[in-house]
């Protein structure tokens, strides 16, 4: 009697292990618009600021005793804005600090120490303030969704069967694990300035699979999200730099470093490879030039893309001799296709990850210099550059 009941025990012990594995998916955005004036949706819970550019929301997940694998995941639908633009979805965890949310729902003025160069609000950590730490940085295609029933007729390629209804991108944000489980912000800022603006969905998966944990510590964040902030060529002027303290000494430090340049306009820092070199306490630790030139691989989300005809000399089989013969031809080539500063009109964007090994308690220098092009009228060249560390 007693090695059956030992045998159900363990069984039920098993079970319960292999339950307390399951993944959990959690939808926090539904179908929401975002867009400048237009709808706001009918989500109670969804918080609108800047006439509709910026939605968030107060949410509460599991937490993890023993860490836990995180995945976003995040969809996007053309509502009527045909255009490609900057997008990023951030996260506020401590409450206790200033943050964009905070500073603008009380239309107060951003702290000074927040500044760069006194003209950039909100770029830096300051002592009472944090930069908003971002879970995805994303582009939006041309048009996908509202654009992808052929309103936009004759510029479909042969080589596309049919153009995707939606874009969805997917990442791995377990460091971040400390910021999104809890009680914790989330939103969504897009670039757009129509009225019919974008719908989103936004998910979060935890795998409830042991991992182990990082404390995450923000850094920089030049976006301009909210009212108050600069389009950021600060770079075009002067290096960035922030000086912050740390407590106590820590272990396996990582940099995380995302970036794009931006300046859509011929000859704008959109369309140039510009390095970007990064100093930890005036340590050259990263130094690239962050390009894509895979952007025809997205040609499928961009139905609405400004599309240009060129001449070009195609090499061909001739049905009738079986032969090689070469003919001069017009192609389409679509403002999608072009390679770009680290984007492309349908991608996300990857962090840099360096790795800082240990660092002791004090204060530590980051310093960022990007020989960017200034703003000048109706050409706005900026660079969006985020960067946090995480460590043990």
């Amino acid at each position: 009697m007693k090695s059956i009941t030992l045998l159900f025990t363990l069984f039920f012990a098993a079970v319960l292990s292999v339950n307390a594995q399951e993944a959990t998916h959690h939808t926090i955005f539904n179908k929401q618009p975002l867009n400048f004036g237009g709808a706001k949706g009918t989500d109670p819970e969804a918080v609108s600021l800047m006439s509709g550019r910026v939605v968030y929301k107060k949410v509460t997940m599991p937490t993890f005793k023993n860490g836990t694998d995180v995945k976003i995941k995040l969809t996007v639908r053309s509502n009527g804005d045909r255009w490609d633009k900057s997008g990023s979805c951030f996260v506020v965890s401590d409450p206790k600090k200033l943050s964009i949310l905070s500073l603008t729902e009380k239309n107060e003025k951003f702290p000074t120490d927040s500044y760069v160069d006194d003209k950039y609000a909100g770029f830096v950590a300051g002592s009472t303030y944090n930069p908003v730490i971002e879970l995805m940085r994303f582009m939006t295609p041309f048009g996908v969704g509202h654009y992808s029933d052929n309103k936009v007729k004759n510029r479909r390629p042969v080589y596309i069967p049919s153009w995707e209804k939606q874009v969805v991108w997917e990442h791995d944000i377990t460091d971040l694990e400390s910021l999104v489980t809890g009680t914790f912000y989330v939103g969504i800022w897009i670039d757009s300035w129509t009225p019919e603006g974008y719908e989103f969905d936004l998910e979060l998966t935890y795998s409830n699979r042991k991992q182990h944990k990082v404390m995450v510590l923000p850094l920089v964040n030049t976006i301009p999200y909210v009212g108050g902030q600069q389009i950021p060529d600060n770079f075009a002027h002067k290096e960035l730099e922030t000086v912050f303290n740390l407590k106590k000494n820590v272990k396996n430090v990582k940099l995380h470093y995302i970036t794009t340049g931006h300046g859509g306009h011929s000859g704008g820092d959109e369309f140039i490879k510009i390095k970007n070199s990064v100093y930890f306490d005036n340590k050259l630790v990263l130094d690239t030039i962050p390009w894509r030139d895979d952007c025809a691989s997205f040609r499928r989300f961009n139905p609405s893309s400004g599309v240009w005809i060129k001449k070009d000399s195609a090499s061909y089989i001739n049905e009738k001799t079986n032969t090689y013969e070469v003919k001069e031809i017009e192609e389409r080539i679509a403002s999608s296709d072009l390679s770009r500063s680290n984007w492309c009109p349908g991608s996300s964007v990857e962090p840099m990850v360096v790795k800082l090994s240990d660092l002791k308690a004090g204060s530590h220098a980051l310093r960022i210099k990007i020989p960017a092009t200034p703003v000048e009228g109706e050409k706005l060249n900026h660079w969006l550059v985020s960067a946090y560390l995480t460590y043990e």
